[in-house]
């Protein structure tokens, strides 16, 4: 683990897949934030991918893995990023709400849908909605470290597929500060891309399926070579003994 800096951004990652997202992201951190430190946890040796700053290996995977991670960022002030995300610009500025504020978010997108509106322990106003996890700004202070261990506890325990359930009742009864993000910094629809002008929003995140897609196809269009390669092979090795 590296030494606590001031900002920095933080990318949780297992799997080929999610690890080739996280370095495409990556870059584009590197492209317009080029100053910003970039610390990823991952399942395999990254040595190779320079774009890391800074690397920490995840013992035990698994599907929620980021919950283990959040309160072991080496920052002061995190910027979390899902893998398949994308910065549009420079988006440096960010770290100022957290002059104000202790956690900053968007809202869900989705947030209509019945299994975003799912209670836990307690009914919440659909004016309280969930917020979306892809993106988090956070600061490393004990309130906030609190949340993020209970978050990661319910998580365990309260049985839902999705975190952002317990997320949502954790922060609703807490006194934390919390920030919302406007939609341009995690942007899940490509529509938003087409209807919004330049008085309305200017593109910061986007986080959408597309690159997971997109990586997906690349890896899987290697592995067919990959294939026919040791196919052509074993074709050559049996006609040297017919």
């Amino acid at each position: 683990m590296t030494q606590w800096t001031e900002r920095g951004i933080l990318y949780v990652a297992t799997g080929e897949l999610y690890i080739e997202l996280a370095v495409r992201s990556a870059e584009s951190v590197k492209k317009h934030c080029g100053d910003i430190r970039i610390h990823l946890f991952t399942d395999r040796d990254t040595a190779e991918f320079a774009v890391f700053d800074s690397t920490t290996i995840i013992q035990n995977p698994h599907r929620r893995s980021r919950l283990d991670c959040f309160s072991q960022t080496p920052f002061q002030r995190t910027l979390y990023l899902d893998a398949e995300t994308c910065i549009c610009t420079d988006i440096r500025e960010i770290y100022d709400v957290l002059d104000r504020f202790d956690i900053a978010m968007a809202h869900a997108h989705l947030r209509n849908r019945k299994a975003m509106k799912e209670h836990w322990r307690i009914p919440i106003p659909d004016a309280f909605p969930q917020f979306n996890s892809g993106v988090i700004l956070y600061n490393k202070s004990a309130p906030v470290l609190d949340l993020l261990n209970k978050w990661k506890e319910a998580y365990f325990t309260a049985g839902f597929r999705k975190d952002q359930t317990t997320l949502r009742e954790l922060l609703y009864l807490s006194n934390i500060r919390i920030a919302v993000l406007p939609p341009e910094y995690n942007i899940r629809f490509r529509k938003y891309l087409r209807v919004w002008n330049k008085y309305e929003a200017v593109p910061k995140v986007l986080h959408l399926e597309k690159y997971k897609y997109d990586v997906d196809r690349k890896i899987n269009r290697g592995l067919r070579h990959t294939i026919r390669r040791l196919r052509r092979r074993l074709v050559e090795f049996i006609k040297m003994f017919i």
